[in-house]
């Protein structure tokens, strides 16, 4: 294994807080763990040399390579099944009440490899059921990361991730593909989300404002300061009414946050 010195651990440290929010000031050993190999299969024999060229290339692939190594992008259908009880309790009997356009505008903020967002279409189709029609319920879902994206796109998913998925859900929603155990989403839920690259470092820009935001377990990364700044746009993008959900090991601070606290990672804007 590679080691990198405290200086170019520091600019490497400094690029990916400036430019992604991920804050790695306490991750020497995990970058080393992570980079040293992916390094010299690149052709470095030293970290000085890939961060003098990483910083000075910034290629999106090399970018993408290392975003990669050093976030985990752990997740699996209905993770955290508490939040997806309330928006199918709570969230959507209020949406469905108020939006006379039939216009739902949701965001899945750092979708990762596709299955929140994909989770949140089945139980939009499962609330609305015959009605799913006369409603605009599409998910819009982001990621940094393309490789993430790709995949999300892809939709091929195996049994741990759909361990939680109801029986019947699975039958409906999925398609066996000629691979054992593994399955693919099915037109009606996958042409319902929208998939975009997305920095959520950069403004929020969108021609919607958000009835609901799911941005969760992605802060863990950010330092306070980060986290801060970004709920703020956050809360510019939230229709009135409107929710932020984030991930249930995230917590917000009742009193900087505009947000209203409802319920553990649950947060409204009055």
């Amino acid at each position: 294994m590679l080691t990198i010195a405290d200086s170019d651990f520091t600019r490497l440290v400094s690029f990916v807080k400036q430019n992604y929010g991920i804050d790695l000031s306490k991750k020497k050993q995990l970058i080393m763990g992570r980079l040293s190999t992916p390094i010299m299969t690149m052709g470095f024999t030293s970290f000085k040399d890939y961060v003098d060229y990483l910083l000075k290339s910034k290629k999106p692939e090399d970018l993408e390579l290392m975003l990669n190594k050093l976030t985990t992008n752990y997740t699996y259908f209905m993770r955290e099944e508490a939040h997806f009880k309330f928006f199918t309790d709570t969230i959507l009997p209020y949406l469905e009440t108020k939006k006379k356009d039939r216009v739902l505008s949701i965001w899945s903020a750092g979708c990762s490899s596709g299955e929140e967002p994909y989770t949140i279409s089945m139980i939009l189709k499962e609330y609305f059921g015959s009605k799913a029609g006369a409603w605009d319920t599409r998910v819009l879902a982001t990621d940094i990361s393309q490789n993430a994206l790709t995949a999300a796109q892809n939709a091929v998913y195996d049994e741990n991730s759909l361990r939680e998925v109801p029986p019947q859900w699975k039958s409906k929603y999925f398609a066996k593909t000629s691979q054992p155990g593994v399955y693919t989403v099915a037109p009606m839920i996958k042409n319902n989300v929208i998939f975009r690259t997305f920095n959520l470092m950069t403004p929020i820009q969108f021609k919607l404002k958000f009835d609901v935001i799911f941005c969760r377990n992605v802060m863990i990364y950010f330092d306070q300061d980060t986290k801060e700044a970004l709920v703020n746009r956050f809360f510019q993008a939230t229709n009135p009414g409107g929710y932020l959900l984030i991930g249930h090991s995230e917590s917000l601070n009742k009193e900087t946050t505009p947000y209203k606290y409802l319920q553990p990672a649950t947060y409204r804007k009055e």
